[in-house]
């Protein structure tokens, strides 16, 4: 298990370019730790190297996007999300304590929160929903990204037009948020719940517009009509 690790990192600084690095950098006010390898480069990489070892159990996999993880460096980060997704058909119930574990101890900057909450999280709740409601205990963590991660683990479902009640519920719970990394989460899992519910959405802000944080709402009416986007941005 720890030389398929050391490809993994061995690959990444192979296709590793100064010039990525730095331009990385562009994209996160927190602290980061990148390779500097182009997004299409990882995703080959991770697709490469799973083929060693898809034969594995599950929690084996798991282990290995544990150490991933560890590492620090982003592409890493990107390979683990990846890896665990890919054995989404096996997800059992107890999987969760592990996906919240990484949340709270891995999760520092929103691309890492995004690709493991989009994904992984938010298709295990597709499968389990009933642990929707330990994601709503998220908003009350003093983690940004913990918080952040209960809106966006979301978002997949939100295009399907699924969780329209708990949808509502968690908006709610981060609407006052100060932190902007969490108001454009919840902004963006309204926006992407508008795509199938959007006269609900829209009530929902309007209803909110006079508290509700700019940032979030901008992001909330991001895909409708100039008509509503109007009335939700008047004073």
């Amino acid at each position: 298990m720890e030389n398929i690790i050391q490809k993994v990192h061995q690959e990444l600084i192979r296709h590793s370019s100064p010039n990525v690095k730095q331009g990385t950098f562009r994209y996160f006010k927190e602290s980061i730790k990148p390779y500097g390898v182009k997004a299409t480069d990882t995703i080959k990489i991770s697709k490469e190297l799973y083929k060693e070892i898809k034969h594995l159990e599950k929690i084996e996999i798991f282990q290995l996007c544990e150490e991933l993880f560890k590492s620090g460096y982003l592409e890493a980060s990107f390979i683990a999300c990846q890896w665990s997704y890919n054995v989404h058909k096996k997800y059992m119930p107890a999987d969760f304590e592990i996906f919240e574990q990484w949340i709270k101890k891995y999760v520092h900057n929103w691309a890492t929160c995004d690709t493991l909450c989009n994904h992984t999280v938010g298709t295990f709740l597709e499968m389990y929903p009933e642990f929707i409601s330990r994601l709503k205990t998220f908003t009350q963590s003093e983690n940004r990204w913990v918080k952040r991660a209960s809106a966006v683990s979301l978002i997949i479902p939100a295009k399907k037009g699924m969780f329209l009640n708990d949808i509502f519920e968690i908006a709610n719970m981060l609407l006052l948020d100060k932190d902007d990394m969490v108001q454009k989460g919840y902004g963006w899992m309204l926006k992407v719940a508008s795509l199938a519910h959007q006269q609900d959405i829209f009530e929902f802000i309007i209803q909110r517009k006079h508290i509700m944080p700019r940032t979030a709402l901008r992001y909330a009416i991001e895909k409708m009509p100039e008509e509503l986007k109007k009335k939700a941005m008047s004073k």
